[in-house]
């Protein structure tokens, strides 16, 4: 069976992969992972993410600030996102929010960057991958605040947090990508969260070099295993995983349709 898996969200430019990049990339090949998203982290780093993206035909990148990253990257303001996002390769803006549980960066800064993030999507016509860890209240306060003045879209990645979240995220168009964690034993009020997520807005994810799904938890994470991650959700979605496939690569270029172009 031919597969063809979009893996949403790795970091291709971490060191990681710095050994042995071109394995990984055939790695993901042969397991039918067709394209990869790979995400920026921190603005002054976009040059090395955009080279990687620029080297493959099967890659596409963001331009954006993490939140742990919020007050020690320079002030980039909505015009220079926008200019830096005007790129071919790049499909999207981020990945920025809020992670109030490492809290590596003061609350007040990562929603100052958040904001001009999300302001950034709505200009651009871009989505915007946010990162929410433990700050689901803030984290909807501000989408809604720039859905209200239309144009934004987005995923949030690697969803580990409530219905909540996830039912306002999904009440303002947005996406919903899960990661290896979804496979986790420990993970099951995840997995109650994720059947409630419409089938047409789900997608898949690695999160690598982090997050390894079972069986290769413990391992280095590479987008080949996002079919790890895709078989688990298709098992207890109760679909064959060609079709949760399918539907998560459609839901891709819907959402990121620079991409698709």
């Amino acid at each position: 069976m031919t597969l063809n898996l979009v893996d949403s969200h790795c970091h291709l430019d971490f060191e990681d992969f710095g050994s042995d990049f071109d394995a990984v990339l055939a790695r993901a090949k042969e397991s039918g992972v067709a394209r990869m998203l790979t995400i920026c982290t921190r603005v002054t780093k976009f040059e090395q993410v955009l080279k990687i993206a620029e080297a493959s035909d099967n890659i596409r990148c963001t331009v954006g600030i993490h939140p742990h990253e919020a007050e020690n990257e320079p002030d980039v303001d909505v015009a220079r996102l926008a200019e830096l996002a005007k790129h071919p390769k790049v499909v999207g803006i981020g990945e920025a929010g809020l992670d109030y549980f490492y809290d590596k960066s003061p609350r007040q800064r990562q929603q100052e960057v958040f904001a001009t993030h999300i302001e950034a999507s709505r200009v651009t016509g871009l989505p915007i991958v946010v990162h929410s860890r433990d700050a689901d209240e803030d984290t909807v306060r501000l989408l809604q605040d720039g859905a209200k003045k239309g144009g934004l879209t987005g995923v949030i990645h690697c969803f580990t947090s409530t219905q909540y979240l996830a039912d306002a995220a999904l009440e303002m168009g947005f996406y919903i990508s899960l990661s290896g964690i979804v496979t986790f034993k420990s993970a099951a009020a995840l997995r109650d969260v994720a059947k409630t997520i419409p089938h047409d807005r789900l997608l898949v994810e690695t999160d690598s070099p982090y997050l390894a799904p079972i069986p290769m938890r413990g391992k280095r994470n590479e987008p080949a295993f996002v079919t790890h991650t895709a078989g688990f959700v298709a098992d207890f979605l109760g679909m064959p995983l060609a079709d949760l496939a399918a539907k998560t690569t459609a839901n891709f270029d819907r959402l990121f349709t620079k991409a698709a172009a």
